[in-house]
């Protein structure tokens, strides 16, 4: 039954956005959502937490989830991120299993399985960064799939397409607007995502760090927003007031984290700042400060802070802060 006010010919589809680290869920959604709402770095892993992403084509509402990169790990921060992974299966109509061309095609099948863990409903594949590969509209990607199907029986379709200069994206975005099922829309009131704007800030500050820090000490930081006010101005405009830390593990990395003088922090917090302000359509300050929270990833306390419920396969971790 449709709601109340909604038009009679709305349709929406969920979407879950599967993949290994690194494989481009979050450029393609972007791509798709035309905004940079997902953060994107370089560097492998940079996802941690699932959430929605909206697009509408005319009545049909798209509801992407956008999933962390499933991956083999034994430590806690990586069991959860996973969980987080599999649980956007949850309530989806559809999966899209996002292969990297680059890379040994087969054999991201095989680790997929192995990683998630648990059967897949309808699944499409959707072979990404076409633009690095030579002659990639020549590859022999339906023999691909046949043996593929031979790992996910429920494989119906396959793309091949990419983000970077959207070649073939319309085909994907046509065919899931074919796949909606009539009736009502989630997110009527047009919101963009189900998470809010303090869960964006604390992902930019994150993508900057990720983008500007060297080596492995990205994968040892996470970002927590202590406080997140928005103040209205004589001219009715909103300003936000933001105060966040940057958790590392040891005072080493507080040290590099800081940088010189300040200016690393300083770099973190300017790039971050035109990424909130670009969001929030306002004025923003930001205050950002380094705490030295030994073996934060491994803290319970500190990994609900950050979204990071625990997993199936948890091991018994620390409870206070």
């Amino acid at each position: 039954m449709l709601i109340e006010n909604q038009h009679p010919d709305n349709k929406s589809i969920v979407v879950a956005v599967l993949g290994a680290p690194n494989v481009g869920k979050s450029s393609l959604i972007n791509y798709l959502i035309g905004m940079d709402l997902s953060i994107v770095t370089s560097k492998p892993q940079t996802t941690r937490n699932k959430f929605h992403c909206i697009m509408q084509v005319d009545r049909t509402e798209i509801v992407f989830v956008d999933t962390p990169g499933l991956h083999k790990s034994s430590q806690e921060l990586n069991k959860r991120i996973n969980q987080q992974a599999r649980e956007g299966l949850e309530g989806a109509d559809l999966n899209l299993l996002l292969i990297d061309l680059t890379k040994d095609v087969l054999n991201q099948f095989k680790e997929f399985v192995e990683n998630i863990n648990r059967d897949l409903g309808p699944t499409w594949v959707v072979f990404t960064k076409a633009d690095r590969v030579e002659n990639a509209e020549n590859l022999p990607l339906d023999a691909v799939i046949e043996k593929a199907k031979e790992l996910i029986p429920t494989i119906e379709k396959h793309f091949s397409l990419s983000s970077k200069t959207g070649d073939n994206v319309h085909l994907l975005t046509g065919a899931l607007v074919d796949a909606a099922i009539p009736g009502p829309h989630f997110y009527e009131d047009g919101s963009i995502s189900n998470k809010n704007q303090r869960f964006f800030a604390t992902e930019y500050i994150r993508e900057q760090a990720f983008e500007l820090l060297k080596d492995e000490l990205p994968y040892e930081l996470a970002v927590v927003i202590e406080e997140y006010k928005d103040i209205k101005g004589k001219d009715n405009s909103f300003t936000s007031h933001i105060s966040a830390s940057i958790l590392v593990n040891r005072p080493s990395q507080r040290a590099i984290v800081v940088g010189t003088k300040g200016s690393m922090i300083k770099e973190i917090g300017t790039g971050a700042r035109k990424k909130i302000e670009a969001m929030t359509d306002g004025k923003v300050f930001l205050n950002l400060h380094v705490k030295v929270s030994p073996k934060w990833f491994k803290n319970n306390f500190v990994l609900e802070e950050i979204g990071l419920n625990r997993a199936q396969d948890s091991a018994r971790v620390w409870k206070s802060k």
